[in-house]
């Protein structure tokens, strides 16, 4: 597997829209997912998508938040839409094996194996 490596993030206003995208190549087979984090926090998982293109969300995100991946060109996205202030974190693509996105654990930290440096999204009113 190569590094994962995100881009796209920065500022912008409430209510505005970004999309991340994150250089997968090696991961076609693995659950991804973008989960983020602030100052004091543990990662909290955000979006995740298996092999197949099935997704989940966390209840915060869901209808906001598009997760995709292209396999082809591996790369895995997160469009956000309707940003909110709450929505501010460093955001981390994230790989791990492909159970854990049947058992819904991407979404935890201690259940991720690779990880990229992260994007940071600021979100201002």
């Amino acid at each position: 597997q190569g590094q994962l490596v995100e881009s796209g993030g920065g500022s912008v206003p409430a209510g505005g829209s970004l999309r991340l995208s994150c250089a997968v190549s090696g991961y076609s087979d693995y659950c991804m997912g973008w989960l983020r984090q602030n100052p004091g926090k543990e990662r909290e998982g955000v979006a995740g998508i298996d092999s197949d293109g099935g997704t989940a969300y966390a209840n915060s995100v869901k209808g906001r938040f598009t997760i995709s991946r292209d396999n082809v060109r591996n790369i895995l996205y997160l469009q956000m839409n309707s940003l909110k202030l709450e929505d501010t974190a460093m955001y981390y693509c994230a790989a791990t094996n492909a159970y854990a996105c049947l058992r819904g654990s991407w979404q935890y930290e201690r259940s991720i194996r690779y990880w990229g440096r992260g994007t940071q999204v600021t979100v201002s009113s």
